[in-house]
């Protein structure tokens, strides 16, 4: 695994722990989730951007706002979708001699 794509896990794990940490404090929860869900969709569209971006910032926007759901990693499973689809694209390709 390369440099960027390290850097962008390490990313979207912390992105992940932002997400999850609002709970950390008392009565800040869903208040914190009020208004990290906007920024949070935001910074998910333009990670990931395109129709992927897009649908995963809408749905992440509505996980950290639904009470119970932040324990969802969305940054980090878009990063594994994404890398892990790439990596079987091109490990399909069987060259015949």
């Amino acid at each position: 695994m390369n440099n960027e794509k390290t850097s962008s896990l390490l990313l979207c794990i912390i992105m992940d722990i932002v997400g999850y940490a609002t709970y950390s404090i008392p009565l800040f929860g869903e208040i914190g989730d009020i208004i990290w869900a906007p920024i949070s969709a935001l910074i998910f569209f333009r990670m990931f951007g395109g129709w992927k971006g897009a649908i995963g910032g809408a749905f992440n926007f509505v996980e950290e706002l639904l009470p119970g759901t932040d324990f969802i990693p969305s940054f980090t499973l878009m990063w594994l979708w994404q890398n892990f689809r790439q990596a079987k694209k091109t490990t399909s390709v069987v060259q015949v001699k």
